[in-house]
């Protein structure tokens, strides 16, 4: 049984949706049926997989050290401020 990911183009909603035959594809939430069809996980090697998950968390880190930094400023700078 083929199950194909799909994100709608109208709400970017995305879904797995599991074709058979010559079903058209509606997406669940706007019943759209201009979709794009993702890249499944299964379908992407082991590599590329440990690539795109590596580039991921370096992204969250990032976002991580950012804010904590903001909130280290925040705090000094408040208490400089306080009298």
């Amino acid at each position: 049984m083929p199950i194909f990911d799909y994100q709608c183009r109208q709400c970017k909603n995305e879904f797995e949706l599991l074709v058979i035959g010559k079903t058209v594809p509606a997406c669940p939430a706007c019943q759209g049926e201009d979709l794009e069809q993702l890249l499944s996980l299964f379908a992407v090697s082991s590599a590329q997989m440990k690539l795109a998950n590596a580039a991921k968390s370096r992204r969250a880190q990032a976002t991580s050290s950012t804010l904590k930094e903001q909130h280290v400023a925040q705090a000094e700078y408040e208490k400089e401020h306080q009298h």
